[in-house]
């Protein structure tokens, strides 16, 4: 048996710059800002769409795939 896949949005938090931009677009609520300094996954909310990362204008947030 196959192990499933799922895409999960990853945010470079040490590069990230809290704009907000992210957590505008994502349908499920799934980005968070925190503390005003970050974002941050809910892994359970995201379903790796990914307009989080085609919005972040810094190019933080990237779409992987992990073991479901």
């Amino acid at each position: 048996m196959t192990a499933r896949k799922k895409r999960r949005a990853v945010v470079d938090e040490s590069a990230c710059v809290a704009c907000g931009c992210c957590a505008k677009v994502c349908p499920l609520s799934a980005i968070q800002i925190w503390h005003g300094i970050r974002a941050a996954v809910n892994a359970d909310r995201c379903v790796g769409c990914g307009r989080c990362a085609k919005e972040c204008p810094a190019s933080v947030i990237e779409i992987q795939e992990v073991q479901a």
